[in-house]
């Protein structure tokens, strides 16, 4: 039998790891246990069955959301089960929302929000 894949997480480059795990549990509703080195180099976040890693990178100009590369693009998509909800709730924790909740021509309800850093962070719904 082969090896299954269980999970993944993707991994942000971020100026202030400390700040962006802030950001991400109070804005966005992440959990995290722990922050590793001095001063905070990762951490690993976590909201229901996604993970989500942050790294401190030292060279601002090598942290380029994905936007400024490939138009409206995004550095994370998270799919989620029902996208009125979660888009409310983010609302209301005080995300800087970047482009509001809308069905796209790829079968999804979704929305975007902004990072500290700049990174498009999506949240989608299926709709098929």
């Amino acid at each position: 039998m082969a090896a299954k894949i269980i999970n993944s997480a993707p991994i942000l480059l971020v100026r202030d790891v400390e700040a962006s795990a802030n950001f991400y549990r109070d804005a966005l509703g992440f959990e995290y246990d722990r922050l590793w080195g001095d001063p905070p180099g990762f951490c690993v976040l976590r909201r229901d069955c996604a993970h989500l890693m942050l790294a401190r990178c030292e060279d601002p100009n090598a942290i380029v959301p994905h936007w400024k590369t490939v138009e409206k693009m995004w550095n994370v998509y998270f799919w989620v089960d029902d996208a009125k909800a979660m888009y409310e709730e983010l609302v209301e924790r005080g995300a800087r929302i970047d482009y509001h909740l809308c069905e796209q021509e790829h079968g999804c309800l979704e929305f975007g929000v902004q990072d500290p850093d700049g990174y498009d962070i999506a949240f989608g719904e299926d709709l098929g």
